[in-house]
């Protein structure tokens, strides 16, 4: 099996141009390096450098390894660097999966303020809490909770759920339905409408039409794109409708982008959790988390 220091020191050979000079940069005695160079030459079956008094001159296959491996070698070297960086700061890493739309619309402009490195990961609640439960990850920002043996599920914020549409389009039937209490009409026009969904099962949609039709919806959305920052743009640029928590709209809401078309006979509302494995969370990398995740 190939000794990964054979790579490095082929590759300060061919950079320095010497035995000696490769000795010096990896501090290693120069017999060393001689014998790293004749193990690999000799794993490979060729001769990578001609060896000449003053210089070690690479041979056509030399050359030709050589840009076959330092790419690789570049990132192995990028990476110990960076976990070098990180122990010796005492910065904890810390590894966060939560929704791409909760982490960008909350998350992401308070990160930098976080006395940790991060790294983040995205996806349903269900696969990212497999991988907290398998240790891949630390935390786990949830829309919903079960009861795995040691998970810990705290309460970061309750979301609403809200109906937009694109601020020019025209809702004065829709209205003029709600204002008499035609709530079956009220229905039909919103299902004659453009619809944005996130999923093919409208677990959002279903739930609002449960609350306030009693009924599971009927209707057949134009565009399910599993992100709704594009969702909103799309509508926002364009036409249609979408249910989508409060916070991804506020903004878009104060600009005049998007208009809310009825506030709901019933809120829709839902939690959402902090998880964290209590076995394995430090209690300073849940202290750090919690009031990361708390500011919102």
């Amino acid at each position: 099996m190939v000794n990964l220091e054979w790579y490095r020191t082929f590759k300060a050979i061919y950079h320095t141009g010497t035995l000696t000079g490769a000795a010096q940069e990896l501090l290693i005695s120069q017999p060393n390096v001689s014998q790293h160079l004749s193990a690999l030459e000799a794993h490979i079956g060729k001769q990578l450098f001609e060896r000449k008094p003053r210089r070690m001159v690479p041979t056509d296959y030399g050359k030709l390894f050589y840009t076959q491996i330092i790419e690789a070698m570049e990132k192995l070297e990028n990476v110990e660097a960076e976990f070098r960086y990180i122990r010796s700061s005492n910065i904890p890493l810390t590894c966060i999966g939560a929704p791409k739309e909760f982490f960008y619309t909350l998350l992401s402009p308070e990160i930098s303020k976080a006395p940790a490195n991060f790294v983040f990961e995205f996806g349903l609640t269900k696969n990212l809490m497999e991988k907290l439960g398998k240790g891949k990850l630390y935390f786990v920002i949830a829309t919903h909770c079960s009861d795995e043996k040691d998970i810990v599920y705290e309460p970061i914020r309750e979301e609403n759920f809200v109906l937009v549409a694109n601020a020019q389009l025209d809702t004065k039937e829709f209205d003029t339905y709600i204002a008499n209490g035609e709530t079956d009409k009220a229905e039909k026009w919103l299902c004659e409408q453009n619809w944005y969904a996130y999923s093919s099962d409208l677990a959002i949609i279903r739930r609002f039409w449960l609350e306030n039709f009693k009924k599971r919806p009927s209707i057949k959305p134009r565009f399910i794109i599993p992100d709704f920052n594009s969702i909103l743009k799309g509508i926002s640029k364009g036409n249609g409708l979408t249910i989508a928590s409060d916070y991804l709209v506020r903004e878009l809401l104060e600009k005049k982008e998007l208009k809310e078309i009825w506030k709901s006979h019933k809120p829709t509302t839902n939690t959402i959790y902090l998880c964290y494995d209590k076995n394995r969370a430090t209690t300073g990398q849940i202290e750090m988390v919690r009031k990361l995740v708390q500011k919102q």
